[in-house]
């Protein structure tokens, strides 16, 4: 169980599957929980959720007067994500849903921040995310492909969100060897967040 208030589960913890790729690494699930500035009982969407690692780390920082709605298309997702809720007991905040992130999203009521870590619907996602979220929320969009970045950047200002933040995130983890510590890249991500006017 996760005893602190930090985020920053280790990838470990968590259960994973062989089908579905995540979790969203440790490092990078910390920024974006920084990114999106969570406050306690605040209502927060995650698209594209996975293994659920950052549906996991929302729901701590908002506690149980908050919600955390998990939406991913894919059911092995949904049932990885379901599996790691009820892992860290967290099944009174959170709600997993399964479908298409846009006609999921279009029933939401107002959100305080939509964390977007994969949709195929990206532009159509930030745009539903744009309407739904509540004055002053914030829209944190994790991309491992430049395409995905260069769209989801275009849009977030072409929609006139404020204090835009690019952060490009190159992580190296330290593996013991004989000789000493090896340290192994992992794939860079691109983090892009802004504020709702």
């Amino acid at each position: 169980m996760w005893n602190y208030k930090t985020p920053g589960v280790p990838d470990e913890m968590f259960i994973q599957g062989d089908k579905v790729p995540g979790p969203t690494k440790e490092e990078i699930r910390v920024i974006t929980i920084s990114k999106s500035r969570l406050r306690e009982g605040a209502f927060v969407v995650e698209v594209g959720c996975g293994t659920g690692g950052l549906t996991v780390e929302a729901a701590f920082q908002v506690g149980p007067k908050g919600n955390v709605y998990a939406v991913d298309e894919d059911p092995a997702a949904v049932k990885l994500t379901k599996d790691n809720v009820e892992k860290f007991g967290l099944q009174k905040t959170v709600r997993v849903i399964q479908g298409a992130s846009p006609e999921v999203l279009s029933s939401l009521t107002a959100a305080d921040a939509f964390i977007i870590g994969g949709s195929h619907s990206l532009v159509e996602t930030i745009r539903i995310a744009h309407e739904k979220l509540k004055t002053n929320g914030r829209i944190v969009v994790n991309a491992i492909l430049l395409e995905t970045a260069t769209t989801a950047l275009e849009e977030i200002k072409k929609l006139g969100f404020k204090e835009v933040d690019v952060v490009e995130v190159f992580v190296a983890k330290g593996k013991a060897v004989k000789s000493g510590t090896m340290m192994l890249a992992r794939n860079p991500i691109t983090i892009i967040s802004g504020t709702k006017e």
